[in-house]
């Protein structure tokens, strides 16, 4: 049955992808620009696409910052996209998500929604049980970038956050890079800028299905992660401040394998997690010349190679998916359907002063850079 659904589902999208390619006001993913207008906060959500001599595609919308769609040439030439999401902007607005989305003011957990920073209690919104997520409730995710277009390969993504936001402290400037560059990489660069100290660390959120068949688990996906340990999470994925090695247990990538290989292994940490959501303690020491992680679809033969200055990536596999959202073109998305590859700052650093700082202040610049690389295997 399994494979029946997944003849019909890439019969569904090659039909689809016909009838797209005769009309010229569609992206190449498919996707009508004119759903992606909608007026937010007295701003303009639009699409952005991006395209460069490889033929290669991505659409972005300044709502969240988000990837909506990627589309990246596999084994047989044939161009696939690659990451989850939805086709219009009311959905977005409409169905709590992280897809492809530019996280800010901070990405991933703060313990208690509460830290301590030069001797004042930051109090923060908690979305996440007792636990501040991805910036809280009203996060990044759910704002209006201000868009600029550079190039045909270039966005500039420009957010304005007020003091007190979601209980964060300062008005912080942030942008985000998107550019598309000719060897088929998406490189992001992203920075802020704020008027008193406070905390900051974006990340993108897409969620990568590199088989193009978002109908199916991506748990077939071959995953390498550069790092020989991680930090472990309590039952409310918080860290407990250790760092454990990855030697011996399922959280061990160094050589790549398939996530679905060791992800329902009898080991506290994947029964506390619903499966991979941790972070690892990546062993690049910030160099963005050497691949932090990979991933690997067996289907179409995409490979996608994973750079960045940040000292971890969260790796999530979609185990919080319900098969009863339905993203772009329809399609239900299922449980594991996708892995995110989310490059950060530790989940929690501003109550862990031992590792990595997350603190900015006037007159210094947040700096963070990861590139998503794609060819074929």
């Amino acid at each position: 049955m399994k494979r029946i659904c997944k003849t019909m589902a890439a019969a569904v999208l090659a039909a689809f992808a016909i009838s797209c390619s005769s009309d010229s006001s569609l992206t190449l993913s498919g996707l009508d620009p004119q759903n992606f207008v909608a007026e937010k906060d007295g701003k303009t959500t639009a699409l952005y696409t991006l395209k460069n001599a490889a033929g290669m595609e991505v659409c972005v919308t300044n709502f969240g910052g988000r990837l909506v769609s990627v589309m990246a040439p596999d084994k047989d030439g044939n161009m696939v996209d690659v990451i989850l999401g939805f086709d219009n902007i009311n959905d977005y607005m409409t169905k709590p998500s992280d897809f492809g989305a530019s996280i800010g003011r901070y990405a991933n957990r703060i313990a208690g929604g509460k830290f301590e920073l030069d001797g004042q209690t930051v109090t923060l919104d908690q979305n996440d049980g007792p636990n501040c997520l991805h910036g809280g409730a009203e996060g990044w995710q759910y704002q209006v970038y201000e868009a600029e277009q550079l190039d045909p390969q270039t966005l500039k993504l420009t957010i304005s956050d007020p003091d007190g936001h979601m209980g964060f402290l300062g008005n912080v400037t942030a942008v985000v890079t998107y550019k598309l560059t000719d060897d088929n990489a998406i490189d992001i660069l992203f920075s802020g800028t704020t008027d008193a100290p406070t905390v900051l660390s974006m990340t993108n959120h897409a969620y990568f299905n590199l088989s193009g068949d978002h109908s199916l688990e991506g748990t077939d996906q071959v995953l390498y992660v550069n790092a020989d340990c991680f930090t472990p999470a309590d039952a409310l994925l918080i860290p407990t401040g250790e760092f454990v090695p990855v030697e011996g247990t399922p959280m061990d990538f160094r050589t790549p394998k398939a996530v679905a290989q060791d992800i329902e292994a009898d080991y506290e940490q994947l029964r506390l997690g619903n499966g991979y959501d941790h972070n690892w303690v990546l062993n690049t020491a910030g160099d963005d010349t050497v691949a932090a992680f990979s991933l690997y679809s067996p289907v179409t033969g995409i490979y996608m190679e994973g750079f960045t200055d940040q000292p971890g990536v969260q790796v999530y596999s979609g185990n919080f998916l319900t098969g009863k959202v339905a993203g772009k073109h329809g399609i239900l998305y299922p449980r594991r359907a996708s892995v995110c590859l989310e490059t950060q700052l530790f989940p929690d650093s501003p109550n862990h002063p031992e590792w990595p700082s997350a603190t900015l202040r006037p007159g210094e610049t947040y700096t963070h850079h990861c590139v998503y690389k794609f060819s074929v295997k």
